[in-house]
Parts: structure tokens; C-alpha cells; sequence
């Protein structure tokens, strides 16, 4: 089965950051969607590092306007229960090939993890067109984007892991680059506290960055 590469293009395109969250409590759940979304951010990724995390998706997939997302599908087993909890969409850190093959079988339209030129090319010459960027500053950053840009044209990017508010700027300017993933936008700190209309706020200046 082929990836759905329009669909993570119109993902992409909705907005410059796409929040990565690692939720505790299912009850933060529907207020941090609400949240993001009024932000202008309605692409969110839910990593599945907490025991909560498949409730989480599917509470934040009843929030109107919001794009929920199952992040750090590692196995075979996460992608049938991420699409079993109303994920739309799966990020994966890496993509080995039994990981890529689960999430095509099942139709989970996907952006694929990749760190280096051959890993890019293995994903390309599987009719993957965007892909994360993993982990974005331990692999070489901005000038390694700017590297892969030239001999891989058709590629476009959504480097996560070390992008920042001082950096994000720098990031989306590169022309290979579609939209970024970021952790600043609601730290576990400020969702664990409930601070809505802080996330609210991070979440406007994030909509607002120029790519």
C-alpha cells in the first residue's frame, strides 16, 4: 500500500509547529487540545511514553478542529492500537522496515523518522516524501538540512528533537522544511499545573513564526 503523502502535506502545511506532548493524566487531555487549537495549532503529536497516552488520543480526537497524531510508534503493536484509539496520523523516531510495512498495511498515513542521506533515500524510494528529521540538533542540524537539500530535492522535512523558540526561526526558513516539531509549546510542567492560557499563548507565537 502506498503512503498517503498528500495528507501529511495538508498536515504540514496547517501550521509551522506541530507540538510533540507527552501527556500524564487523561484528564489534561481535552483542555490541552483545546488549548493548542485556539492557539492555531491544530496538528498535534501525543508520544506514547505514558501509560495514559492511547487515552489521550482518544480524547483529544473529539476536540473540533484538532489533528491528533500517535508519536514514538516503535513497534508493530503501537501502530493497531494508536489507529484503535482515533490517532489520524504516526511519527515515528526511526523506520525500520517491519515498522514501516505495519503502518502501511494498515493505512496509517505516516511521517517517518530518518537522521541520514541513506535512511532519507531507503524512505524515498518508498514513495515517502516528507519525513522527521530525528533528532534534529544531534544530527547535524540546520546544516545538515541544508546538506541533504541538494542531492535530494524532492524531500521535505519536519526536524524534531533540540528545536527551540531561539531556533525555530532558523529551522523553517530552510527551503526543505515544511514545519517543525517542538516540545516548548506545553512542557509537562505547565500541563501538570492546568496553565491553559499560557500553552494558549505559546501556542499563538508558535502559529505565527514565518516559514
Amino acid at each position: 500500500m502506498k503512503n498517503d503523502t498528500a495528507f501529511i502535506r495538508e498536515l504540514a502545511g496547517l501550521a509551522p509547529i506541530i507540538p510533540v506532548l507527552v501527556v500524564e493524566n487523561v484528564e489534561d487531555a481535552i483542555p490541552l487540545a483545546q488549548a493548542l487549537v485556539r492557539g492555531g495549532l491544530p496538528v498535534l503529536e501525543v508520544t506514547l511514553r505514558t501509560e495514559a497516552a492511547l487515552e489521550v488520543i482518544a480524547a483529544m480526537a473529539s476536540v473540533a478542529g484538532a489533528r491528533v497524531g500517535a508519536g514514538t510508534l516503535v513497534t508493530q503493536p503501537d501502530v493497531a492500537a494508536s489507529i484503535a484509539a482515533g490517532a489520524t496520523f504516526g511519527v515515528t523516531p526511526g523506520s525500520p522496515a517491519a515498522l514501516i510495512d505495519a503502518c502501511l498495511e494498515a493505512g496509517l498515513p505516516l511521517l517517518p523518522g530518518a537522521a541520514t542521506a541513506t535512511e532519507a533515500m531507503t524512505l524515498q524510494a518508498r514513495g515517502f516524501e516528507v519525513l522527521k528529521f530525528f533528532p534534529a540538533e544531534g544530527a547535524g542540524g540546520i546544516k545538515a538540512l541544508k546538506g541533504l537539500g541538494g542531492p535530494l530535492p524532492g524531500l521535505s522535512f519536519c526536524p524534531t528533537g533540540g528545536v527551540t523558540p531561539e531556533n525555530a526561526r532558523d529551522y523553517l526558513a530552510l527551503s526543505n522544511v515544511v514545519c517543525a516539531g517542538g516540545s516548548w509549546i506545553a512542557p509537562s510542567n505547565l500541563v501538570k499545573a492546568g496553565k491553559w492560557d499560557e500553552i494558549e499563548e505559546r501556542a499563538r507565537h508558535a502559529a505565527a513564526l514565518p516559514r
